[in-house]
């Protein structure tokens, strides 16, 4: 049974399970899963517990998911205390379904071995760069994040033998043959219609609004009449980027520039370096003594590569006979850097190397010697550097100057716009959520909308767009929330209210058609009155076609025979239909290759369903405890 579950684990659906952990990597980088300080549990699962770090790490990962998904639209979302609590719980959830399915996985002795541990971090796409396995990459990141190698390996094992499990329910679930074709029957069936369309604005001229109409409407939508409260700004901007403009910078500062930063503009060495490393664990002086075995052998003439192969516990490196590429200073840990700087020749391998990883021997198999750029190389970016530096330090110098006399002269900006030769700028009437592009910052529409410069009119301080651009604001117009009186909105109700009335006239107009229709009447007549004509259309599929969704949903909701043929259907934009079912067309035969698509995405969809029914049965025999904070 173990061997079918492995087998089942190893297709794509298992790959995109385990890829699941990738994005975790993306959003809150591997150390926290080992690092993270233990807090009080949130949940427990069987006796094991589920800390509020889990919960906080899980919230965040899938937050910015959804952010970076949908962008800023996502963050009025999260503004409702509701909708956060929400997500906050089913975040939870999903850990406490993680819990389970891992518990289960160690309960029925799933095992993740040595090559596809190796295999899965090879195909990680953070570990990898120009599309292939990085392992510079993979030691920086891993030293970022604080552990070791064995470490990483350890968490991975975890998480992949969780993983089996529910890749392999996932993918045991299958589709019957008859099941292909009754759902082919289904999908690509079409059907013969016959159907009329009326227009709701063809019944306007009929209905009547009456002045009770449009008190009802006002009052009972009084909240849609509410105003936004609305503020138009004079301001003076500052830039950086403008302040380019008004300095200069001649060839000899740049000159000056390159040759006092000469070291600067020089490629550092690189150096090639193989090692062999023995991890410490928790036994060191058996780790000491089998890399001065290492060495012994070494001294002896034993091949370096081979060795590396054959006894370092870096796999990947390992792998290349203990390769690591070539490497700048600084690049590696302290210890590691020096020695390896510190050979003088290709070929020379160091002494014993200590590290937090463990110990290491350490071969220079190649060196690219120290370059140095031209000045014509550099001319164009150290002038551009001279150039930014001086608008700063104007940009410092002006915003001072705005600063004080946009203070003392508080009822005006024309006298700190003079003082730093900038103009006056003006907005039109805008509400918190139609603020200009360049002035939608939290911190600056407070101030806008403040009591102390709308009703005393005084100058803001600076408020800091960024880094480079400031501005100093004064309200000069405005608008405050208000409830809009009936005779202002008394247009727009009543255009309302008659579209309102028109498309309920429609629809008991088509009602009444259907009706006859079905009683086998003539309705010549009726359609006459609004100039109504049936049409047909053959062949009508269910996704796509030229028929409006609403009269293709309908279509194939009718009964091929009696009362129910007939139905009516509603547009988007309120227009009416009358449809009737003509006739019932076979799908086609369904061709090999999609019949075998079919049967995989039905597949896929039992199989999600039956680990969301395996994930249910192990919670409802599970002993799970929320804490009454979450």
């Amino acid at each position: 049974m173990l061997e079918r579950i492995r087998e089942g684990s190893q297709g794509p659906w298992a790959m995109a399970i385990i890829a699941l952990i990738v994005l975790s990597f993306v959003f809150a980088g591997v150390g926290s899963y080992l690092t993270s300080p233990g807090t009080s549990a949130v949940a427990t699962v069987n006796g094991e517990e589920i800390s509020a770090q889990e919960l906080e790490r899980a919230y965040q990962n899938q937050r910015a998911q959804m952010e970076s998904q949908f962008g800023e639209s996502v963050a009025q979302l999260f503004s409702s205390e509701e909708y956060l609590a929400n997500f906050r719980r089913s975040a939870l959830d999903r850990l406490i379904s993680e819990k389970l399915i891992q518990q289960q996985a160690s309960e029925i002795g799933l095992r993740v071995s040595d090559e596809q541990i190796r295999e899965t971090i090879v195909q990680m796409p953070e570990f990898q760069f120009g599309g292939q396995f990085d392992n510079e990459r993979f030691q920086t990141i891993l030293r970022q994040n604080g552990f070791s190698p064995a470490d990483f390996r350890n968490y991975l094992r975890i998480q992949m033998t969780q993983n089996q499990l529910a890749a392999a329910l996932s993918t045991s679930a299958f589709a019957l043959d008859s099941e292909v074709e009754e759902a082919n029957m289904l999908q690509r069936q079409s059907r013969d219609a016959k159907y009329l369309m009326v227009s709701a604005a063809s019944f306007a001229d009929s209905v009547e609004v009456s002045e009770a109409d449009i008190e009802t409407f006002y009052n009972n939508n009084i909240a849609s009449f509410d105003t936004e409260e609305k503020v138009k700004l004079a301001y003076v901007k500052l830039s950086v980027e403008d302040l380019k403009g008004r300095v200069s910078v001649d060839d000899d500062a740049v000159r000056t520039y390159y040759e006092a930063n000469l070291p600067s503009y020089g490629k550092e060495e690189e150096r090639r370096v193989s090692h062999i490393l023995i991890e410490s664990g928790d036994d060191v002086d058996a780790a000491r003594a089998e890399i001065e075995a290492l060495k012994a052998q070494l001294d002896n003439g034993a091949d370096f590569a081979t060795l590396a192969s054959e006894n370092s516990d870096d796999t990947f490196s390992a792998e290349n006979g203990g390769d690591l590429d070539f490497i700048t200073p600084e690049m590696m840990d302290a210890e590691f850097d020096e020695a390896a700087f510190a050979l003088d020749s290709v070929g020379d391998v160091s002494d014993i190397v200590e590290t937090d990883f463990g110990f290491h021997l350490i071969k220079l198999t190649d060196i690219n010697e120290a370059q140095t750029k031209s000045f014509e190389e550099v001319v164009s970016d150290i002038r551009e550097s001279l150039l930014y530096d001086q608008a700063m330090e104007k940009y410092f110098e002006l915003q001072n100057t705005l600063a004080e006399i946009a203070f003392e002269v508080p009822d005006t900006l024309e006298d700190a716009a003079n003082a730093v030769n900038l103009p006056v700028q003006e907005t039109a009437l805008f509400s918190r959520n139609t603020a200009p592009e360049e002035l939608n910052l939290p911190a600056l529409l407070d101030d806008a909308f403040s009591p102390e410069l709308i009703e005393e009119r005084l100058n803001s301080d600076i408020i800091e767009l960024d880094d480079e651009n400031i501005v100093a604001i004064r309200v000069i117009e405005h608008e405050p929330q208000r409830t809009q009186s009936l005779d202002e909105v008394r247009d727009s109700i009543t255009a309302s209210v008659k579209s309102t009335k028109a498309r309920e006239a429609a629809q008991a107009w088509a009602s009444d058609v259907a009706v006859k229709v079905r009683a086998g009447e003539d309705v010549s007549a009726l359609l006459s009155e609004k100039s109504a004509t049936w049409e047909t259309a053959k062949a009508v599929p269910r996704n796509g076609g030229t028929l409006a969704a609403a009269v293709v949903e309908t279509l194939f909701a009718l009964a091929p025979e009696g009362e129910g043929s007939v139905d009516v259907a509603t547009t988007m934009n309120g227009d009416v239909a009358v449809v009737q079912l003509e006739g019932v067309n076979a799908a086609p035969v369904l061709e090999a290759e999609l019949g075998n698509s079919l049967k995989e995405r039905l597949g896929q969809m039992k199989g999600q369903r039956l680990y969301e029914q395996y994930i249910e049965a192990l919670r409802s025999q599970a002993d799970v405890t929320i804490a009454e904070s979450v």
